[in-house]
């Protein structure tokens, strides 16, 4: 669960800073830093959605881009 948690915060943050430097100065080095970091934490959040439940709703919830793994967090929580 811990995981899930972490990775969620972790893809929802590199999502924000990624648009926001699309939207405002776009530096590439960021793109480059971020971008790939965005995807692992993408892939933790499905991985540990998969890990943390057997239901099917939270494995469903943390396919949703940026917002998946927070909501996927607050179904596993919800029981």
């Amino acid at each position: 669960m811990l995981m899930l948690r972490v990775a969620a915060r972790v893809e929802l943050i590199s999502l924000l800073v990624l648009l926001g430097n699309l939207a405002t100065v776009h530096v590439p080095w960021v793109a480059t830093l971020l971008g790939p970091l965005h995807g692992c934490a993408y892939l933790v959040v499905i991985g540990a959605a998969v890990a943390a439940t057997g239901r099917v709703r939270p494995r469903l919830l943390a396919v949703v881009p940026g917002i998946g793994g927070l909501l996927a967090l607050r179904a596993v929580r919800r029981g």
